[in-house]
């Protein structure tokens, strides 16, 4: 389930909830009780990888004269 973050303005508290995504836009109300509350806008970084997998080596060419180098 995925988890967003709020930001409580009357208290200026973040926390998370964790809850379906259907229910991403619906009111939160934080720990401390007050519902004047905002959804965060979350960034996500993601790289790397797969383990026990790997990518083909770049074969030689595309783009230049002779082949990928270019000729004296």
């Amino acid at each position: 389930m995925p988890r967003y973050e709020y930001r409580c303005r009357s208290c200026g508290d973040t926390f998370e909830l964790s809850r379906p995504m259907a229910e991403s836009s619906a009111p939160a109300t934080c720990p401390e009780g007050h519902e004047d509350t905002v959804k965060l806008l979350s960034a996500v970084a993601v790289g790397g990888t797969a383990r026990g997998t790997s990518a083909p080596a770049p074969q030689g060419g595309g783009g230049g004269c002779c082949g990928g180098g270019c000729c004296s």
